[in-house]
């Protein structure tokens, strides 16, 4: 996984953060070489404001891939993608409008910190959410000193500092035990329900899934094979449902 600085544009935190009643919309072809050869990125779909979708499968599966293409890291080899009226990518019109100007919160799989700066400064701009990431002590420290579970909201809290207008987590907590993991389930749904739009999850965990996605989309092979709510996708009751998270 490439390190990459944060993409969002300095904004001010004194007015509440998000666009709530967003839509994206997502049709776009790529070419990625994965483990087990080249295999075709194909995706089709649209995702409604407010919305915390959570992008399921196996590595290779191009859940990364289309992050990374969404936030205009990775160019795809044709299609469109229009966020709110907005287009952000279109092959046919020669329309690819760069990241910095997308204002996409991206939070890194390895969290891409600045290790040469402090938790405050990685977090910039943004004092506000040092209390809210409950940080504050930690503000002087740089990341070398920073436990996993520190890091992961110093992380979250810098993807938020810009008032983002697409929240993208790729994999999160997956570097988390289980318990560190429960408890920051709780830090994600707070920067979702701070942001106020679409936020878009790689997880390969299902309970996590079912914890904290009002939707969920199943990628293989570069495909969306199945999508829906987490107990339709994964055909388990609502029961069911309920002691995957208590469990």
């Amino acid at each position: 996984m490439e390190s990459t600085s944060n993409i969002t544009a300095e904004s001010n935190l004194n007015s509440p953060l998000g666009v709530g009643g967003s839509l994206l919309s997502i049709s776009i072809q790529h070419s990625m070489l994965t483990s087990e050869g080249k295999t075709n990125l194909e995706i089709c779909t649209e995702i409604n404001g407010n919305e915390l979708l959570c992008l399921f499968g196996h590595s290779g599966a191009g859940k990364t891939t289309l992050l990374r293409i969404l936030a205009g890291l990775t160019r795809p080899d044709k299609g469109r993608i229009v966020f709110n009226d907005r287009v952000w990518f279109d092959s046919e019109k020669k329309i690819d409008i760069p990241p910095q100007v997308r204002n996409v919160g991206y939070m890194f799989q390895d969290y891409a910190l600045f290790p040469n700066m402090t938790v405050e400064n990685n977090i910039s701009f943004a004092h506000k959410l040092l209390a809210l990431f409950d940080l504050e002590t930690l503000k002087h420290q740089h990341p070398a000193k920073l436990s996993g579970g520190q890091k992961q909201r110093v992380a979250l809290a810098r993807a938020l500092a810009a008032k983002p207008s697409l929240l993208l987590l790729d994999e999160p907590l997956s570097a988390l035990d289980w318990d560190m993991r429960t408890l920051l389930q709780e830090e994600i749904r707070k920067a979702h329900e701070i942001l106020n739009s679409i936020t878009l999850l790689v997880s390969h965990d299902i309970p996590e899934v079912f914890q904290l996605a009002s939707s969920v989309i199943v990628l293989k092979n570069g495909n969306v094979v199945k999508s829906g709510k987490p107990e339709e996708v994964f055909k388990i009751m609502p029961a069911a449902c309920s002691q995957i998270i208590n469990n």
